[in-house]
């Protein structure tokens, strides 16, 4: 199982620990506005997004709206990056909260 998200058609960021992107896709849907790995940075106090989802591509932050914050580590609270060099680079892009 992995670290994985997408960010769903309604706009949802959405977390879980899977094997396939697909597995976090709402019922119902059959696609989303792309995906990738998470991790959390405890040290930081940040949760970093990288990489893509080899289903449905990169993610495409500009349709996220909001972050499911049901459970861990949505609920954590923590501003989300996006490492657009996977986790090599230390350029994040913040991604939420949205400013």
């Amino acid at each position: 199982m992995y670290n994985k998200f997408i960010i769903t058609q309604n706009g949802v960021l959405v977390f879980g620990n899977v094997f396939l992107h697909r597995d976090l896709l709402p019922k119902g849907d059959t696609t989303c506005y792309g995906g990738g790995l998470w991790r959390v940075d405890n040290q930081r106090g940040c949760i970093l997004l990288y990489g893509r989802s080899f289903d449905f591509g990169p993610p495409q932050f500009q349709f996220m709206k909001r972050v499911n914050e049901a459970e861990p580590p949505g609920s954590l609270g923590y501003p989300i990056f996006y490492m657009r060099q996977w986790l090599e680079q230390e350029v994040l892009e913040l991604v939420w909260p949205l400013v």
